[in-house]
C-alpha cells in the first residue's frame, strides 16, 4: 500500500510555479515570434504558391515559443532547433516510406525514434516530434517532398527563425541568445 501512495505522491510536483514574466519580456517574446514566423509564412504563401514546396509546418509554432519565449532553455538553443527539426524530418519521412500502409505505426515510430535520436545527438527539441509526425500525417504535398522535407521546410524554415532569434533576442540589454551553439 505504501508503494502505491508513493507513486501518487510523485504527481504532486516538487517545486512551486515559476515567477511571473515581466511585460517587457512578454513584449520581446511577441516581437520575436511575430518577426520569426512572418518570413516563413510569407515565403510559403507568396513565393512558393503554385509550387510543390511548402515552407511552414505546424511545429514551427512550438519552436517559436521556445526560441523567442524561453530563450535560456537548453531545448531552445540553435543546435537543438536545427538538429531537432532536420533529424526528426528525416526519421518521419523514413517511417512514412517504410510503414505508410499502417499510419498508426508509422506515426508512433516516427515520434518515438525522433525522441531517441534527439536524445542521443543532444538535439532534443520538442517540436521535432511534431515535425516527424507531420512527415507521416501531412498532406500529399508534404509526402511528395520525400527527404527534401528535411531541407525545405524543416531545415530552411528553422534556419530563418534562428536568424531572426539571433537578431531580435539580442536587442534588449537584458536578453541574450544563444546560451550555447554546440
Amino acid at each position: 500500500m505504501g508503494e502505491k501512495l508513493n507513486y501518487f505522491k510523485k504527481m504532486k510536483g516538487t517545486t512551486k510555479s515559476p515567477p511571473a514574466i515581466s511585460l517587457l519580456e512578454i513584449f520581446w517574446s511577441w516581437i520575436g515570434a511575430m518577426a520569426g514566423i512572418a518570413p516563413v509564412v510569407y515565403i510559403n504563401y507568396n513565393l512558393l504558391e503554385g509550387t510543390d514546396f511548402v515552407m511552414v509546418i505546424g511545429s514551427f509554432g512550438a519552436s517559436a515559443v521556445l526560441i523567442y519565449g524561453a530563450i535560456k532553455s537548453p531545448l531552445a538553443q540553435p543546435r537543438n532547433l536545427i538538429g531537432g527539426h532536420v533529424l526528426s524530418a528525416v526519421i518521419g519521412v523514413a517511417c512514412f516510406k517504410l510503414f505508410h500502409a499502417n499510419l498508426w505505426l508509422a506515426g508512433s515510430l516516427a515520434v518515438a525514434t525522433s525522441i531517441a535520436v534527439m536524445h542521443a545527438t543532444k538535439t532534443l527539441h520538442p517540436p521535432g516530434g511534431a515535425t516527424a509526425l507531420i512527415a507521416v500525417i501531412g498532406s500529399q504535398k508534404i509526402h511528395n517532398l520525400g527527404y527534401l522535407y528535411a531541407i525545405i521546410p524543416a531545415g530552411s524554415g528553422a534556419l530563418i527563425m534562428l536568424i531572426v532569434a539571433l537578431i531580435i533576442n539580442n536587442i534588449p540589454k537584458n536578453r541574450r541568445y544563444p546560451e550555447f551553439w554546440f
